[in-house]
Formats: C-alpha cells, structure tokens, sequence
C-alpha cells in the first residue's frame, strides 16, 4: 500500500520546487531539511533554497538555452523562477537576485503552505519503497546518506570541486577608478568594472598562481575533476598568461566615457584596458557585490591580499570569501528514467544538481518535473515525460536512459550538463543563422509546451484552488 504522504529530502532549489508543485496539487508533503542540525563547508545561513555560488541563474533572454529554461520554468508556476523574479537585481542580460531576500521568500512561503511539513531532521536513510519519496539533497549531500545512496545503486558516487567566489560591501571599492558599464553599452550599466593595465595584470596573475591554496593536499590530487564552467580563478592564471583575459577578465566592449567615445576605432584600440574585473550586484541597492568569475580555492588571508590587488579594490572590506567544496552526482544515465524514477525502485524520484544538471534553473527543473510526477504517482496516475523539444525534456534525457546514444556516452563518462541548445533535437528545416536557430528553437518549445500543459493540467487537477504566486 503506497503511503500517499511524499518525502522531499532536501531544501535547496530543487526540493523546494518539488514540494511546491506536490502540495500545489493537493498532495501532502513532508519536507526535510537537516540544515541546522548539520550543516554544510557551503552554506551560511538556515533558509530553504540558499545559493552558495553565484546569485545569477543564467542569461533572461528566451532565445537563450537558460533564458528558455526559465521560461518554460514560468509556464508551470515554478515557486523558485517566480520568486527570483520578484527579488532580481541588476545584472544586465541575466536573471540575478537579492540571495537573502529570495532564500527568506522561499523558506516563508513553503512554511505556511497548509499542505507542507517542515521536519529540521538529517535524514539518514532512504524511506522504504512503500513512500513516494524526492531525493533532492544536491551536490553537498551529507556522508551518510550518500554512502547509503551508494549502497542502494550499488556505483560508486561521481564527484567534482565547486567553488564560490567572494563578496565585498559596495562601499569599500575606490569609485575614482572603478566604472559603471555594460558591454558595448547595452541596456543599463548593471556591471561595475575595475581595469587593469598590462603590468596590473602580470602582477596580478602571478599572485594568483603562487598564492596557497586552501586544504591543498586534497585538492591537489583531484585536481582534473574541476568542473569546467567554474573552474578557480587560479586555474584559470595557470592555464596560460591571457587564459583570464579570454575569460571573466575581458575588456571587450565594456568602456568608460572618461577614456573618449567608444565607437572611435583607434582611441578604443589605444586606451581599452589590458583586462577588467566585473562586480556584480547582490542587492538591490548594491551594498554587496560579488566578483563576477572569482571561484576560488586560496586561503582566505591570500584572498584579502590578492584580491586587494585589483584597481579600486585596494581597501576592499570582504562580506564572503571564496570557498570550494566537493560536489557530489549520480551516474544518473546508469540509474534514472526520464521520469526521474529510478529504474529499480519506482517510488524514489532524484532531482536537481545531484542528477548531474548543472545551474540553478536545471535544478528547479529537475525539481519541477519529480515533484510532478511524484504527484501523479500519489495520484495513480502515470508519471510523464517532458516533449523533447523543450529545454526541460532536452536536460532530462541527457541525465537519463531516455537516449540510447546519449546514454552510452554518458556511462563512459558522465559529466554534469547545463541548458544548452546542443542537447535539444535538430530543427525540421534547417537554420543556418545561430541566432535565427536558437529563436526557431524557443517558438517550437513554445508550441509544444501549450497542448503538454493542457493535458498535465487536467491529470493534476483538484477540487481546491492552487495556490497562486502573490
């Protein structure tokens, strides 16, 4: 007999979302969090859905692969992608939000949603196959479950290093030097930049390769399984001497209008900065900014030496420094189907960072469609598969068996995947133009997405009201 109750373990972005869509449709929920009664090397405070690395879910625009994601996040009512909405701050083309505000929004509406019950308990096993249960404890799952998890898969858990970088508060950088822009002045100047010349920058990248590292003997070993999208600011120094200037330091098209008029090919050519570090704000008013690209894995007294380096950033006061920590996913291609059931015990649905998508907004998507269908198993109804012409159907046949090329890839070996319009089906008609492409794509998820939520709506309907983002 199915216990009509379902498990959420895990709080962060994913299980949030999950116990919002499983008690929006009128299934109770269990919900837990074993935050503060174990905490994590990552997380700073006690809220539902706190972002330990960035506070940017990805670019807004919806011929974009993240900005798509968040749309179709947006056609389903999803509690996070709305609630980062309501708390975004300036971040130019992407979507970034106030992380206190957002993580407290969160934590309040699901503690007084009459359908959720917040348990403050490390959980330490995995419920018996009786309970529909959501496995959503992410990248930083404590020991103990994870050497359950293991057991119950019998694989052997994958692994990466993430990294955060640093916070300042806004009013400790030197605004004679550091500049408002945005790149080739569009939209508003959401970024504040800080250049350097050619010998700032030499100086700079030599600190940066022999500064001491934090815990370095362990990381040292491992230091292959970096994930590539947020590889230390260090790694990146060592990697050659302009890797940086390829990457979060480049000047390209960002311009302060002190050094003359932007479009003039050769002032440009003759005074653009050798590179440039971009502050990203934290909150609204810009009291706190992060720097943007700045993972990190140096101690933090050679952060505060080393960073203090920058032009502007001399007396720079820091809120947060960087931190790296050990990510833990499964071999989902081995283990889930495109439900997010696992294959050998139908109850148990994983989601978010621990299936092997990487980024905020998959995480909610993962999130999303196992609270769904944990819904309509408590339900009796089938579990569904998104189309895969949306992004969501795209990421969750990449994590999963569902594509039996994609599938052999990934068991040789499985990294973590973000949105991206290469894991989604070609178009009928072939687009040459990129940027045509990826809008064809956008209107074609669109279009498939309208008559699958007609369908889903009335599979979860119920006699009540759902609750409604306010």
């Amino acid at each position: 007999m199915i216990n009509k109750e379902v498990i959420v373990i895990g709080a962060g972005l994913a299980g949030c979302e999950a116990a919002w869509q499983i008690a929006n449709s009128g299934v109770s929920v269990k919900l837990i969090e074993m935050r503060p009664l174990n905490s994590t090397p990552a997380h700073h405070t006690n809220e539902f859905g706190e972002l330990v690395c960035s506070n940017s879910f990805g670019a807004l625009s919806p011929d974009r692969a993240a900005g798509l994601l968040q749309e179709e996040l947006r056609t389903f009512n999803s509690l996070v992608i709305n609630t980062a909405d309501l708390f975004s701050v300036p971040a130019g083309g992407a979507l970034a939000v106030d992380r206190s505000k957002f993580s407290k929004s969160l934590t309040q509406r699901l503690s007084t949603h009459p359908l959720i019950k917040i348990e403050r308990i490390e959980q330490l096993d995995l419920p018996d196959e009786e309970t529909i249960t959501v496995l959503a404890t992410g990248p930083l799952t404590s020991d103990k479950l994870a050497t359950r998890i293991k057991k119950f898969t019998g694989i052997n858990s994958c692994h990466f290093f993430d990294a955060a970088s640093p916070i300042i508060y806004g009013d400790s950088i030197n605004y004679d030097i550091v500049f408002k822009a945005s790149r080739y002045d569009k939209g508003d100047p959401a970024y504040l930049n800080c250049p350097m010349n050619k010998i700032d920058y030499l100086n700079f990248r030599t600190a940066l390769v022999e500064g001491e590292q934090a815990t370095l003997k362990d990381f040292e070993k491992e230091s292959s399984n970096f994930f590539e999208a947020c590889l230390p600011i260090e790694e990146l120094a060592r990697r050659g001497i302009d890797t940086m200037r390829y990457g979060p330091l480049k000047s390209i098209g960002l311009w302060n209008p002190k050094w003359g008029d932007l479009f003039d090919k050769e002032n440009r050519l003759k005074k653009r900065p050798h590179g440039i570090v971009q502050l990203r704000k934290e909150d609204l008013e810009g009291r706190l900014l992060n720097l943007v690209g700045f993972q990190t894995n140096l101690k933090w007294s050679e952060q505060k030496r080393i960073f203090r380096m920058i032009p502007g950033l001399e007396k720079a006061e820091f809120v947060r420094y960087g931190v790296m920590h050990r990510n833990t996913f499964l071999e989902s291609p081995k283990l889930l189907l495109p439900t997010l059931q696992f294959l050998k015990r139908k109850t148990l649905f994983a989601s978010g960072q621990i299936t092997g998508t990487e980024g905020y907004a998959a995480a909610v998507a993962g999130g999303l469609l196992a609270g769904i269908n944990a819904s309509l198993l408590a339900k009796n109804k089938t579990p569904v598969t998104f189309p895969n012409e949306s992004m969501i159907g795209s990421l969750m046949n990449f994590i999963s068996n569902k594509n039996e090329i994609i599938s052999k890839q990934n068991k040789n070996k499985f990294q973590p995947m973000p949105a991206s319009f290469g894991i989604v089906p070609e178009l009928t008609n072939r687009i040459k133009d990129k940027k045509l492409r990826y809008i064809a794509y956008q209107e074609r998820s669109r279009e498939v997405l309208k008559g699958f939520k007609k369908v889903l709506d009335l599979c979860l309907r119920k006699e009540d009201l759902l609750v409604e983002i306010n």
